[in-house]
């Protein structure tokens, strides 16, 4: 319960420090919300490469643990059936 009050917390904190920097900079109450409520409608196009990139190696990653997974299973199947 701790980590989701602290995660709304850490996002409320942002995203009203987005909110109040959009306005300081002059922009119009409209824009800096929308700024502040979606993000891909500000990122840049090195933001968007950076953006797939990470999410590549997340998939990347799980799909090497499943298929260690799946391979690891596949030997000790085999090893156990040998004996």
């Amino acid at each position: 319960m701790k980590i989701i009050f602290i995660t709304i917390t850490m996002l409320t904190i942002l995203i009203s420090c987005s909110f109040g920097i959009d306005l300081l900079l002059g922009f119009e109450m409209k824009t800096a919300l929308r700024n502040a409520v979606s993000p891909f409608r500000v990122m840049e196009v090195p933001e968007y490469f950076v953006f797939i990139f990470l999410i590549a190696i997340y998939f990347l990653k799980k799909l090497y643990s499943l298929m260690n997974k799946w391979i690891s299973r596949k030997l000790s199947k085999m090893l156990g059936e040998g004996s």
